[in-house]
């Protein structure tokens, strides 16, 4: 009995964390894993270690969804320190120039941030996660070694000014964004039209996909409900597996197409949208899982819940 505890529970649902600075998206997982006792367990998109806010933890069943929140559009507030560059472009890094700020003023930085409205293209930093040839660029950045990166296409929704302090030295921004995008090249880049250079001095993300701050909690706050009520009381802060896909046409089936669907088959439903991808439910209204709609207009399964 003790061995198969070891393994830990076959719990699903998704728990939107609130990360702390000072930590990894991984490092954080692992107490979120650790505190459920959950046999598996999987985050949707990393956060960086200087970063706080909405990290999604995707635990049993509801990994199979978490592709869908890494693709999914995010939205952050930063606070760069103008005036300075560093190499990792955040405040963990080594600093590589320094520029004088008195001449930036807020109409200067608004005028700079019209210009990163929309399509953009970005250079990937070298302390990310992209691999070329199966290794990942943080790893050639933290031996000393720069390569060249393709340029990549991002959509920034929306990109607006909060704030600048008295000293001219902290910009707050906030910026809604496609999947793909980096802040700290976003900062940096808008730094160098200003003229002054900039790095994220704190970030935090305000939204990713359907989700919003107001369900967060703390890595504290869990250990608080654990202490009191339990599994019982974790649970029962998880969010549905359906939440991950919300903004998806939703399809009903009946018995023998919720039996069909199941065994893998397309199936044809009545009213579906004529393309695009859409979440299932059988007849009792119990979410099945995501589909497709295939060239003929049937539902293909693409992502079922066991």
């Amino acid at each position: 009995m003790g061995r198969r505890n070891r393994k830990g529970r076959n719990v699903s649902g998704i728990l939107l964390l609130d990360k702390p600075a000072g930590i990894t998206s991984n490092g954080a997982l692992q107490r979120v894993k650790h505190l459920f006792f959950a046999k598996k367990a999987g985050h949707t998109g990393s956060l960086d270690p200087i970063a706080t806010g909405i990290l999604p933890i995707c635990l049993g069943e509801a990994t199979k969804f978490s592709g869908f929140l890494l693709n999914a559009d995010k939205s952050y507030v930063a606070e760069c320190q103008l005036g300075v560059v560093t190499r990792s472009g955040d405040s963990e890094g080594e600093v590589v120039s320094e520029r004088p700020v008195e001449g930036v003023s807020e109409e200067i930085i608004k005028n700079a941030l019209e210009q990163f409205r929309g399509d953009i293209e970005q250079i990937p930093p070298m302390h990310s996660a992209i691999k070329v040839n199966g290794q990942p660029l943080y790893k050639l950045a933290h031996q000393g070694i720069e390569i060249e990166r393709e340029p990549r296409q991002v959509t920034i929704y929306a990109l607006d000014f909060i704030g600048l302090d008295a000293d001219k030295e902290r910009m707050t921004i906030s910026v809604h964004c496609s999947k793909g995008t980096y802040i700290r090249t976003l900062v940096e880049d808008i730094g160098e039209i200003i003229g002054c250079g900039a790095h994220v001095a704190e970030l935090r993300r305000t939204t990713l996909g359907p989700y919003k701050e107001d369900d967060l909690l703390t890595i504290e706050e869990l250990e608080e409900i654990r202490e009191a009520d339990g599994n019982r009381g974790l649970d029962s802060r998880l969010l549905s597996l359906d939440s991950a896909v919300e903004d998806y046409d939703k399809v009903q089936l009946d018995r023998d197409s919720s039996y069909y669907i199941r065994q893998g088959q397309p199936i044809q439903v009545s009213g579906a949208p004529e393309d695009g991808w859409v979440r299932i439910y059988d007849d009792v209204e119990k979410f099945v899982g995501v589909g497709e709609i295939i060239d003929d207009g049937r539902v293909a399964p693409r992502r079922l819940v066991s």
